[in-house]
């Protein structure tokens, strides 16, 4: 019995805690004070989406060497001195009051005036309705950075400005092309126009327009947003344009820079070769013609929507198709102000110029305007 007693204590022995602690006993760990952590404070619904989608495109190396994104960028002017500044100040609040009204006119002349109801002057409406959301979307602001001595312009602003922009742009490479098709069925097919360039096949073409290059800039933008900039903000611009951004993202541009190929190959290459095309018939059915009225009547006619056509090809070519010709950062300025104020500003001259049929129908506009001041129609 003893024996058997003194190995129950031995083994009792051997269940004590090296410490002390008796066995089976509930031990706290002490809890310092500096792993304390603060108080929760929930995040906002919206919060966590927009994080992750500002962080999609960055590596983890970016992550911890860039904890900030940008929240605006710092857009260029062009000029510092009081003296240019309040020049080009000057120029361009009158390049754009000019486009405003210029265009506005031809919209109010082809909407009032019966005669005017035409597939030619359907299209050239929706031209003048682009040309106004194109100057309207980069002139107020440059106007603005102007008379400020240069300033900046918010990410959601900058993201804004793109998206207008990308989509005028595309869409008036469209339009000029859906117009070129107009004057080759007009000219080398003018049995078939009634039937080829019908009010439903009109509507078809132009929602077209309007409807591809939504989606084309909509996934443009999407890409931008994707992207992470952080650190350096100054664009070397005086507007937000994909390749300048493109520059100062720090997170990799790969798919953004195969999407703007292939749109520059749709919207640029595949358009360009087809009013090319239209016009080498046009002018060969022109060449063609016996009676020298009907060659003058015809050429006039395509003369207006040619010199449209090869100026803001020209420009637009040459700043996003070439992006790498330019001499200079000024030349690239340059190019942007032709496409964006300067041609906004010429295409209602040179249609209304160029054009007997819309001076007719502006001079009745100005005509109606001083003699009543009641609802308007113009007769044919």
């Amino acid at each position: 019995m003893v024996t058997g007693s003194a190995h129950l204590q031995q083994r009792a022995s051997r269940c004590v805690d090296p410490v002390g602690h008796a066995p089976h006993q509930d031990r706290k760990l002490p809890t310092p004070h500096t792993l304390s952590a603060p108080p929760h404070r929930p995040m906002p619904p919206w919060a966590g989406l927009a994080v992750s989608q500002r962080l999609q495109g960055l590596t983890p190396q970016m992550t911890a060497n860039n904890s900030t994104a940008v929240e605006e960028f710092v857009l260029q002017s062009f000029s510092e001195e009081p003296g240019p500044r309040i020049l080009f100040l000057a120029v361009f609040l009158l390049l754009y009051l000019g486009a405003l009204a210029g265009n506005a006119l031809i919209v109010t002349a082809i909407s009032l005036h019966p005669g005017l109801h035409t597939p030619m002057y359907f299209f050239l409406t929706n031209l003048a309705i682009l040309d106004i959301v194109c100057t309207s979307t980069v002139v107020p602001k440059l106007l603005e950075n102007l008379a400020l001595k240069g300033g900046t312009i918010t990410y959601q602003g900058c993201m804004t400005q793109l998206f207008f922009l990308t989509w005028c742009l595309g869409a008036e490479l469209l339009l000029l092309t859906v117009m070129a098709y107009d004057r080759y069925v007009a000219i080398c097919r003018p049995l078939h126009y009634s039937r080829l360039m019908g009010r439903p096949v009109c509507a078809l073409l132009a929602g077209s327009v309007w409807a591809i290059t939504v989606l084309n800039t909509s996934v443009h933008t999407g890409l931008m947003t994707r992207l992470m900039f952080c650190g350096h903000n100054q664009i070397q611009h005086f507007l937000c344009e994909i390749p300048t951004l493109l520059l100062l993202s720090c997170s990799p541009t790969t798919l953004n820079n195969v999407m703007m190929v292939l749109a520059d190959v749709y919207f640029g290459v595949v358009n360009f070769l087809l009013t090319l095309a239209s016009y080498a018939y046009i002018i060969a059915s022109i060449v063609r013609m016996r009676s020298a009225t009907g060659r003058q009547r015809a050429f006039s006619t395509c003369s207006s929507h040619l010199l449209v056509v090869t100026l803001y090809y020209s420009t637009v070519i040459y700043t996003y198709i070439l992006p790498g010709s330019g001499s200079s950062l000024e030349n690239g300025k340059v190019v942007a102000v032709l496409y964006t104020a300067v041609s906004p500003t010429l295409n209602p001259l040179i249609y209304s110029l160029r054009n007997k049929d819309v001076k007719v129908a502006l001079g009745k506009v100005f005509s109606c305007i001083r003699g009543r001041h009641g609802p308007c129609r113009l007769t044919g």
